[in-house]
C-alpha cells in the first residue's frame, strides 16, 4: 500500500495511527512495569523509543507541510528485536564490527589510492567530444549536434583524444555521415549562394554529404558517460569509479572509455585495481566477516538454524502426532466392541499375513530400485520435451505420462496397504503422495501446462539414489547443514532487503521515468515505484548485476549523493551479510571434516589391531610358500617360450637395448642431465610464442605465415625426438621407470601424436575442401603449452593441488547439474515457444507472430530461452553466474502465450521460478568455496608437517643468538640520545601520521578546472611535507646509523617515498609532464604508502601480513591463471578470431577493445570474462546464426561457444578465484597464529618502528642479526 510520491488514503493514514497508537501504548505499558532506567537497559527498548520518536518526529513534520517519513524505514526493525534468533544473529554480527572497521580501513586505504591516481591521471578527460570545427549549421541550415553522437546517443558515448595525448580514438575515426541507409562521402560546399545550383542541378555530387567529417576538434563537453556518475573530475566522483570498478560491474566500460581518451597502456591501472581491490580486498573482508561469525557462532549459546529445523521438527512431531492418535482409536475400538473384534478376527487373521508380505515387498530393493527406474524413465520424458516437437512424440508422451501415473498410483496404494497410516509418517512419502494427487488432477481435470510443471518434481526422488555415492551424500549432507543454519540468515537479509527497499521508495519513487521520442512516458524497470519492484531492485543490487545503471540513473534523478545508498547497500548487503554465507558453508565443511576424523582414528585403531592379528596369521604361510625353479623350458610351447622370454627381458628397451647397452646408458644421461631440459623448455617456450603469434587474418602466402608454419614442423620434430630419446633410455611400458609410468610423460606424448595430426590435417585439407572442417583439430596445438607444468615446479604444485580438489569439485558440479536438470525441466514446462519477440522499427501494435510477419518484421527467438532441456541449461548457467540474469528474467516475466509478442510484467508470479533459484545460487557458489578452502588448508598442513624438524632445528639455533644484554645506544652522546629517544617514541609517528593525512587530504582537494589557489596550496604543501620526510628520514638515520636504519624494510620505504617525492618535484619544475609517458604529478600519491606503517593496530598488523602472505601464495596461482589464460587464449583466436561486427551482424559486447583478433585483445577479452563482466553478451554475440556468403562464421559456433565459455567460466569465476580465497583464509589463519606468538614474547623494538610496542620497551640488544 505504501507509495511516498502519491496522496496517502484516509485507511492507510488510519492504519498508521493505530499502529503508532498500539507501539506507543506497548512502550508506556512496559515502562509502567520495568521502570524507566529498567526498561531503557535493553537495547532494542532503547531502539524501539528510538523508533517512536522519529514517527512523532514525522507527525510534527507533516504538520509544517513536509512529508518526509523517517522512521519508515526502521519500521520492520521492530520484529528483530522479538525474534530470539535474529537477535542472536545480529548480536553476533555486532561482534564482528571491530574486525570489520579494520578492514575497512585498509579498504578505504586502497580505494583512496586509486581514487587520487585517477584524478591525477584523468580529470576532466572523458568529458572530451569532437565538436564541429566551423559553424555548420548556420552556414548550410542544417540540423546538427553541437558534438558528435552514435546511434545509441550518451549511452555509448564517443570519447575522443586531443593531438597531445596517446588515446586511442581520434575525431578522425568519426564514422561516416549516413542517410537513408547510404553512406555520404561527399564534402560539403563551401559557400551557401552555390549550394542552391548543386543541389537544383546535378544532386548526385551534393546530396549525401559527409557532415561528420566537421566534427574535427576534440575539447571538454559538459557531461561525463553514465549521465555524468562516471568521472575522475573530483575525488568525490573518483571514489564512486573505482568503487563499481573493484565490483566488477560494468569495470571495462570505463577502462575503455580511458582507454580512448588517455592511453592504451591505461589497462594496467585497471587490471592492478581489480586485481588488489576485488580479488584480493574483497576476499579478504568476506575471509575476516566468515571466519570471525564462525568464531563467534561457536561461542554464542543459543539454537542455529531455527527455521528449517524448526519446521522439519515440527513436521515430525505432526506426523507422530497422527500415527499416535491413530493407534490409540485402534485400540480404544477393541475395548469398546469386543464382539465385532471376534467376529473381524478371521480377517484380521487372513490380513495381516498378506500385509507383511506387502511390507517386506515394499521395503525390498527391487521394488525401491524398480521404481527409481520408473521416476527415470519419467523425468527422460519430460526432458526430451521441446518446443515444435513432432505430433507423434506429443501424444507418445502423454502416453508415458498416463502410464508413469498409474504406476505411481499403484505404488502409493501398495504402501497404504503396506504401512497404513504409518506411510504418511515418513516426509518422503507425504512428498509422493502430493506429486501423484497432483497427476491424477491434471490427468482427470485435463489441466494442460497449468499444473504440469509439478512433474518436475519427481525428479527430487533421485535424492535417494545418493546412498550409492557416499561422497556425495556427505557434499549433500553440508548443503543440508548450511541450508538449516542460513534459514535465520536468509529471514534477516529479508529484513535488511525490506528496509532499503522502503528507503529507495522514499528517495527514488517515481522518478525512474523518461520521455521516448515517440511522446510516451517510459518507467524504468528497475525503480523503486512500490514495494515489490523496489525489493526485487534491491536483491539484483546485492547480486551486482547492473547496479551501475541503476545508481546513474538515481544520481541523474535526484543528486550525486544518491551514490551513498547504494554503497552502503553494497558494503552491509554484499560485503557483510551475503559473506556471513561463506562463513556458515566453510563451517559446515569443517565440523563434517572434523566428525570424518573422529569417526577414522576410532576405524584406524581398530584396523591396527586386526592388521596384527592378520600379519601373525599370514606370517607361517608366506614362510611355508612352495618355490620351484627347475622349469623345463622343453616342455613349454613356443608361445610360453616368447611370453617367459619377454619376462626375463623386462628391463630391455624395446626387448633390444640391455640396461648396459651403451647407446641406452649414453641416452639415459642425456635425458637426466639439466641441459636437456633446458633445451627443450626453450622450445617449449618458443613454441608458445608461435602460438601467441597465430591469428586468422595472416595472408597464407605470406613469409609470415611459411614461417609460422615451418617453426611448427620444427617444434614437432624436437618434440619427437625428445620423445624417442626417453622412449629408448627407459623402455615404453615395461620396465621400473618406464615411460608411460609418468602421466606427464603420457601428456608430452599425446601432444607430439596431436602435432604430427594437425601436421597432418593441414597438408591434407590445403588441395582438398572437403577436409577443411578437420582443421579444428589444429586447435590441438593450443595446448602444447601443457608441456611447461613438468617443467616448472611450482607450476606443477598448484597443478596437483587443483587436481587433488576435482573430486570434491567434481561433486558439487554433480549438485549443481542436478540443480540445473531441476530448474531446467520447470523452466522448459512453463516457457517453452514463449521467448519470442518481434523485431521491427514500430511493434507498438504487434500483437502476435502473425501481425509481425504481416508487417514484414522479423519474428526472432531470444538468444536465452527455454525451448528445450539444452537451451534452458545454457540460459540457467548465464543466470547463476549473476552475469544477465536479470534480462532472461524480464523475458520470463513478460512471456505471454506461444507465438504471442510479450507484454512487459504479464505474469509477475515468474518472479516465484527466477528468485529462488538466484538465492540457492548462492549457497551453490560458495559450496565452491568451501571445497577450495578445505582442499587447500589439507595441502598446506601436509606441506606444514614435512617443514616442522627444519623449524624446529632453526629456532634452536636462533635461540642462542639472541641472548645479548648490552644496548646499541649505550654509548652515544646526549644529544644523540636524546634523538634516538624522539625517534622511537610515539610522538614521532603520531606527527607524521598527521602530516601525511593532511598532505593526503590537501592532494584530494585537486579537481579538473580547479581554481588557480588551490594548485598554489597543493604544491606548497607538497614541498613541505617533502621537507619534513626528509628531515625524518635523517634524523632517524643518526638515531640508528645506517645499517639498522636500512635493517627494518618500513625505513626503506622511507627511503623511497622521499626520493619519488624528489623525482616529482624536479619533475614538475623542469615541465616535462608531456614528454613522458605518465603525469609526474602522481608520484606523490606514492606518499600514501607512508601510512601503511602507522597502521600498527594488532588486528590491522594481522590484515597486512595477510595481504604480503597472500601475495607471496597467489604466485604459484598466478602461474597456473597465466597457463590457464594461454591456452583458452590460443582457443579463442582460432576460434572467433573471424567473428565481425557488422550492421547485419551487431554486437552487444564485442567491439574494438574487447575481440579475438590476436593474442592481446584475446587476453584482455577473457579476462573480461573472467570477472563475469558482460560475458554472457560476449557468448551471445559469437552464438550468432550463420548466413549463406558469411566467411567470418563457422558452422560449429552453435556448440563449440557454449562449450568454451561454460568451462572458462566454471575454472575461472568458480575454482581458480575461490583458490585465491582458500589461499587469504591460510593466510589470515597463519597470521593471527604468528601475532599471538609475537605478543607472548617479550618486545623489542626494531630500529625506526615506535609506537605501542615499543613505548612497553625500549631496549634494543645487539647482536648478529643487527
Amino acid at each position: 500500500m505504501y507509495k511516498p510520491y502519491e496522496q496517502k488514503s484516509a485507511t492507510e493514514e488510519v492504519l498508521q495511527g493505530v499502529v503508532f497508537a498500539f507501539f506507543i501504548v506497548e512502550m508506556l505499558i512496559k515502562m509502567v512495569a520495568l521502570g524507566v532506567f529498567g526498561y531503557l537497559s535493553n537495547h532494542w527498548n532503547k531502539f524501539d523509543v528510538f523508533i517512536n520518536s522519529g514517527k512523532l518526529l514525522d507527525y510534527v513534520l507533516a504538520s509544517f507541510g513536509i512529508p518526509w517519513e523517517i522512521s519508515k524505514a526502521l519500521g520492520p526493525v521492530r520484529l528483530m528485536g522479538r525474534e530470539p534468533s535474529m537477535r542472536a544473529m545480529v548480536k553476533v554480527l555486532l561482534d564482528t564490527a571491530p574486525m570489520l572497521a579494520n578492514v575497512l580501513v585498509l579498504y578505504i586505504f586502497i580505494v583512496h589510492i586509486f581514487a587520487v591516481v585517477g584524478v591525477q591521471l584523468w580529470a576532466g578527460q572523458l568529458l572530451n567530444r569532437c565538436f564541429l570545427g566551423e559553424d555548420i549549421p548556420a552556414m548550410y541550415n542544417m540540423s546538427l549536434s553541437p558534438y558528435y553522437m552514435s546511434a545509441f546517443g550518451e549511452k555509448v558515448p564517443f570519447i575522443c583524444s586531443p593531438d597531445n595525448k596517446n588515446g586511442m580514438l581520434r575525431c578522425s575515426d568519426v564514422p561516416p555521415y549516413m542517410e537513408d541507409g547510404e553512406i555520404c562521402s561527399s564534402p560539403a560546399p563551401h559557400h551557401v549562394p552555390e549550394l542552391v545550383p548543386a543541389v537544383a542541378g546535378d544532386s548526385a555530387d551534393t546530396s549525401c554529404v559527409n557532415w561528420n567529417m566537421y566534427y574535427n576538434i576534440c575539447r571538454a563537453g559538459d557531461l561525463n558517460p553514465h549521465m555524468g556518475a562516471v568521472s575522475f573530475d573530483n575525488i568525490g566522483y573518483a571514489w564512486s569509479t573505482i568503487f563499481q570498478v573493484i565490483t566488477l560491474e560494468g569495470w571495462a566500460e570505463i577502462m575503455f572509455f580511458v582507454m580512448d581518451a588517455h592511453s592504451f597502456w591505461s589497462f594496467v591501472f585497471f587490471i592492478l585495481v581489480t586485481i588488489m581491490g576485488s580479488f584480493i580486498m574483497m576476499n579478504v573482508c568476506a575471509v575476516v566477516i566468515a571466519t570471525q561469525f564462525s568464531e563467534n557462532m561457536k561461542t554464542t549459546t543459543g539454537d542455529q538454524g531455527v527455521g528449517a529445523g524448526s519446521i522439519a521438527h515440527i513436521f515430525h512431531k505432526l506426523s507422530c502426532w497422527v500415527e499416535e492418535l491413530y493407534s490409540r482409536y485402534y485400540s480404544r475400538h477393541n475395548r469398546v466392541h469386543p464382539d465385532g473384534s471376534r467376529k473381524d478376527s478371521s480377517l484380521i487373521q487372513a490380513w495381516i499375513p498378506f500385509q507383511r508380505k506387502l511390507k517386506r515387498m515394499v521395503r525390498s530393493k527391487l521394488f525401491d530400485r524398480v521404481i527409481m527406474f520408473v521416476v527415470f524413465l519419467s523425468v527422460l520424458t519430460m526432458a526430451i520435451e521441446h518446443h515444435k516437437q513432432p505430433k507423434e512424440l506429443t501424444s507418445m508422451l502423454k502416453i508415458c505420462n498416463n502410464i508413469f501415473t498409474f504406476v505411481f498410483v499403484v505404488e502409493m496404494i501398495l504402501k497404504l496397504m503396506a504401512l497404513s497410516w504409518r506411510y504418511f509418517c515418513d516426509p518422503n512419502n507425504i512428498f509422493d503422495f502430493a506429486i501423484v494427487m497432483i497427476s491424477l488432477w491434471e490427468l482427470i481435470a485435463k489441466a494442460d501446462g497449468k499444473m504440469s510443471v509439478m512433474r518436475a518434481f519427481r525428479l527430487l526422488r533421485f535424492v535417494r539414489l545418493v546412498h550409492f555415492l557416499p561422497y556425495l551424500k556427505q557434499q549433500l549432507l553440508v548443503l543440508k547443514i548450511t541450508l538449516q543454519k542460513a534459514a535465520v540468515l536468509c529471514g534477516l537479509l529479508v529484513f535488511f532487503m525490506l528496509i532499503f527497499s522502503v528507503l529507495g521508495m522514499q528517495l527514488f519513487g517515481d522518478k525512474f521515468s523518461y520521455e521516448a521520442p515517440n511522446g510516451d512516458i517510459i518507467t524504468d524497470r528497475k525503480n523503486f515505484d512500490n514495494l515489490l519492484w523496489s525489493m526485487v531492485t534491491v536483491f539484483q543490487i546485492l547480486t551486482l548485476e547492473d547496479w551501475n545503471l541503476v545508481q546513474s540513473n538515481a544520481m541523474a534523478a535526484t543528486s550525486p549523493w544518491a551514490a551513498l545508498y547504494f554503497v552502503a547497500l553494497n558494503v552491509i548487503g554484499r560485503h557483510v551479510l551475503l559473506n556471513i554465507l561463506v562463513g556458515i558453508v566453510v563451517q559446515s565443511f569443517q565440523d563434517r571434516s572434523t566428525n570424518e576424523e573422529s569417526i577414522s582414528s576410532v576405524t584406524d585403531d581398530e584396523t591396527n589391531s586386526s592388521s596384527v592379528l592378520t600379519q601373525d596369521c599370514s606370517a607361517p604361510e608366506d614362510k611355508t610358500a612352495p618355490t620351484d625353479t627347475s622349469d623345463d623350458y622343453r616342455s613349454l610351447s613356443l608361445i610360453q617360450r616368447v611370453l617367459a622370454w619377454c619376462k626375463d627381458h623386462e628391463e630391455w628397451s624395446f626387448y633390444v637395448f640391455s640396461p648396459q647397452n651403451r647407446f641406452r646408458v649414453c641416452l639415459q644421461r642425456l635425458i637426466s642431465h639439466t641441459a636437456f631440459d633446458h633445451v627443450i623448455l626453450f622450445f617449449i617456450l618458443l613454441s608458445c610464442v608461435t602460438i601467441a603469434m597465430e591469428r586468422p587474418e595472416i595472408d597464407p602466402q605470406s613469409m609470415e605465415r611459411w614461417i609460422l608454419d615451418i617453426s611448427n614442423y620444427v617444434f614437432s620434430a624436437v618434440f619427437l625426438v625428445e620423445m624417442i630419446f626417453k622412449v629408448l633410455a627407459l623402455g615404453l611400458l615395461f620396465g621400473k621407470e618406464n615411460y608411460c609410468q609418468s602421466s606427464w610423460n603420457m601428456v608430452d606424448g599425446l601432444l607430439v601424436f596431436l602435432s604430427f595430426v594437425d601436421i597432418f590435417v593441414s597438408l591434407a585439407s590445403t588441395g582438398n575442401n572437403r577436409l577443411g572442417i578437420l582443421k579444428v583439430l589444429r586447435l590441438l596445438r593450443t595446448l602444447r603449452p601443457l608441456r611447461v607444468i613438468k617443467r616448472a615446479p611450482k607450476l606443477k604444485l598448484a597443478v596437483e593441488a587443483l587436481i587433488a580438489s576435482v573430486k570434491p569439485i567434481g561433486n558439487i558440479v554433480l549438485i549443481c547439474c542436478a540443480f540445473f536438470f531441476f530448474f531446467g525441466i520447470l523452466g522448459v514446462q512453463l516457457f517453452k515457444g514463449k521467448f519470442y519477440h518481434c523485431v521491427g522499427e514500430d511493434i507498438r501494435h504487434i500483437n502476435s507472430k502473425s501481425d509481425c510477419l504481416t508487417a514484414n518484421y522479423l519474428w526472432k527467438r531470444k538468444t536465452y530461452n527455454f525451448d528445450s532441456l539444452p537451451q534452458a541449461l545454457m540460459a540457467l548457467f548465464v543466470m547463476y553466474s549473476k552475469d544477465g540474469w536479470m534480462n532472461v528474467m524480464y523475458d520470463g516475466l513478460d512471456a505471454s502465450e506461444v507465438d504471442k509478442q510479450p507484454v512487459m510484467n504479464h505474469n509477475e508470479w515468474m518472479l516465484l521460478f527466477f528468485i529462488p533459484f538466484m538465492v540457492l545460487s548462492f549457497v551453490l557458489l560458495d559450496m565452491f568455496v568451501g571445497v577450495m578452502v578445505e582442499t587447500f588448508h589439507h595441502c598446506q598442513q601436509e606441506q606444514k608437517k614435512g617443514d616442522e624438524h627444519s623449524q624446529k632445528e632453526a629456532g634452536e639455533a636462533g635461540e642462542d643468538l639472541s641472548k645479548v644484554e648490552t644496548p646499541y645506544y649505550a654509548h652515544y652522546s646526549p644529544i644523540r640520545q636524546s634523538i634516538h629517544t624522539l625517534c622511537t617514541s610515539n610522538f614521532l609517528d603520531l606527527f607524521m601520521t598527521f602530516i601525511i593525512v593532511l598532505s593526503v587530504l590537501v592532494m584530494a582537494f585537486e579537481h579538473y578546472n580547479q581554481p588557480q589557489w588551490v594548485e598554489k596550496l597543493v604544491e606548497y604543501s607538497y614541498h613541505v611535507a617533502t621537507a619534513i620526510l626528509i628531515i625524518e628520514v635523517l634524523l632517524k638515520l643518526l638515531a640508528f646509523g645506517v645499517l639498522r636504519f636500512l635493517n627494518v624494510s618500513w625505513n626503506l620505504l622511507d627511503v623511497a617515498i622521499v626520493i619519488v617525492s624528489i623525482i616529482s618535484i624536479i619533475f614538475n619544475e623542469m615541465n616535462v609532464a608531456d614528454a613522458i609517458l605518465i603525469n609526474p604529478s602522481i608520484l606523490r600519491v606514492f606518499r600514501i604508502l607512508r601510512l601503511a606503517q602507522v597502521l600498527k593496530a594488532k588486528k590491522i598488523r594481522v590484515l597486512l601480513k595477510t595481504i604480503i602472505k597472500t601475495l607471496s601464495q597467489v604466485g604459484n596461482i598466478c602461474l597456473l591463471f597465466m597457463f590457464f589464460f594461454f591456452i583458452y587464449d590460443a582457443l579463442g583466436v582460432e576460434l572467433f578470431g573471424k567473428l565481425e561486427c557488422t550492421e547485419d551482424n551487431p554486437c552487444l559486447a564485442l567491439n574494438r577493445h574487447a575481440n579475438f583478433k590476436h593474442f592481446g585483445k584475446a587476453l584482455l577479452t577473457l579476462y573480461q570474462v573472467c570477472t563475469g563482466d558482460n560475458w554472457s553478451n560476449i557468448m551471445k554475440d559469437t552464438l550468432r546464426e550463420c548466413h549463406p556468403g558469411d566467411n567470418s562464421c563457422s558452422s560449429y559456433l552453435s556448440w563449440a561457444s557454449p562449450i568454451y565459455y561454460s568451462t572458462f567460466a566454471v575454472t575461472a569465476q568458480f575454482v581458480l578465484v575461490n583458490l585465491v580465497v582458500a589461499a587469504i583464509m591460510q593466510a589470515l589463519e597463519d597470521s593471527s597464529v604468528e601475532e599471538e606468538a609475537v605478543h607472548t614474547e617479550p618486545a623489542q623494538p626494531s630500529p625506526g618502528e615506535s609506537g605501542t610496542s615499543s613505548s612497553t620497551s625500549r631496549i634494543r640488544t645487539a647482536g648478529p642479526s643487527e
